[in-house]
């Protein structure tokens, strides 16, 4: 199956304002792009419930409690279920979930295909983070030392230096597929290499415990991460696109469902229009990961720290009483004037 999600990688869905010019794609075994039709009902015929699913990852638990306090503060009542990246996709497919906002993008491609086959489309409301990127990363003083590029991978210095083995995150992510397909094919030499897959926590303490003694490491990190404001390290380029087109710059989109989407034009325009630069992100990982704040605290924070921001994302959005949205927010959430 070639979904939208692969093929619209480099179109701009991006931070397109109003469902006038939605330009989202449903996704699925019968592939088209065509801008979806907007329902005229009122806010207050929406169902008040919205679901999203939310994996265990810093980055989309403080964005999925940012949007879901966002919802509440103007009438809706959602909630959030914490599940796998696999079993979201499937519960997105089966109905059951309502909103996605963490399909990394290709990475969860096989994940997306596998979960869809025979089940609902997905629609695609855009990307929600502009300047994500994966891959291959290593500490400043290697990259100081020459070390930029994946091909770079092929240096039996580099491999004698980093013991051979480069580290990555779990098992059974879509980056452990990445990985996988790399080595099977040799790309970067990386058939030569030894991979310790583990937890992302238990990845980023072997990566601090290097740095703090100026070894010589390769490992796959993310932005938007805390890792990329607490470690001085650069992302390798990657000339062969292994991590995807644009050498591993990726979308982090906003999935939903057909249903919801014809059910909540209402909550579908503010879903796609709540989009973070990587740095934003970045800072919200990094209270709620690194500094051990709850995400509920870092999202109010956040939206406090950023009311003009709050009301682009509220722009042409109501209560689920009629009324605009922004004043409701701004009075439920205590929010300065943007």
């Amino acid at each position: 199956m070639k979904s939208c999600l692969r093929l619209s990688h480099h179109t701009a869905l991006r931070k397109n304002a109003g469902l006038g010019s939605l330009g989202a794609c449903v996704l699925g075994a019968s592939l088209f792009a065509a801008p979806l039709a907007v329902s005229t009902a009122s806010a207050a015929e929406e169902p008040a419930a919205v679901r999203f699913a939310v994996p265990p990852w810093p980055g989309v638990t403080v964005k999925s409690q940012l949007a879901a306090t966002l919802f509440e503060a103007i009438g809706y009542t959602p909630t959030q279920q914490e599940i796998g990246a696999t079993i979201a996709y499937q519960a997105l497919g089966e109905n059951e979930l309502d909103a996605y906002l963490a399909a990394w993008l290709p990475a969860q491609q096989g994940m997306y295909d596998t979960a869809t086959q025979g089940k609902n489309q997905l629609v695609d409301l855009g990307t929600n983070v502009d300047g994500a990127r994966l891959g291959f990363v290593v500490p400043d003083y290697v990259y100081d030392a020459g070390i930029t590029s994946g091909k770079d991978l092929c240096s039996k210095d580099l491999q004698e230096k980093a013991g051979g083995t480069i580290y990555s995150i779990e098992i059974g992510s879509g980056t452990s597929d990445l990985l996988a397909d790399m080595q099977d094919n040799g790309t970067y030499c990386l058939d030569e290499w030894d991979l310790s897959e583990t937890s992302a926590s238990g990845m980023f303490s072997q990566a601090k415990a290097a740095m703090n003694r100026d070894e010589w490491i390769v490992f796959y990190a993310w932005t938007p991460h805390w890792a990329s404001i607490e470690y001085d390290i650069h992302f390798l380029d990657d000339p062969e696109d292994a991590w995807g087109p644009d050498g591993g710059r990726s979308d982090v989109r906003t999935l939903t469902t057909p249903e919801f989407v014809d059910n909540n034009p209402n909550a579908t325009r503010l879903l796609k229009q709540l989009v973070f630069s990587a740095d934003q992100q970045s800072a919200m990982i990094s209270g709620f990961s690194y500094e051990d704040r709850s995400a509920k605290d870092v999202a109010l924070t956040w939206l406090r720290e950023n009311p003009a921001q709050v009301k682009e994302f509220l722009d042409g959005v109501t209560t689920r009483s009629g009324e605009p949205a922004w004043p409701a927010a701004q009075k439920a959430l205590n929010l300065p004037d943007a």
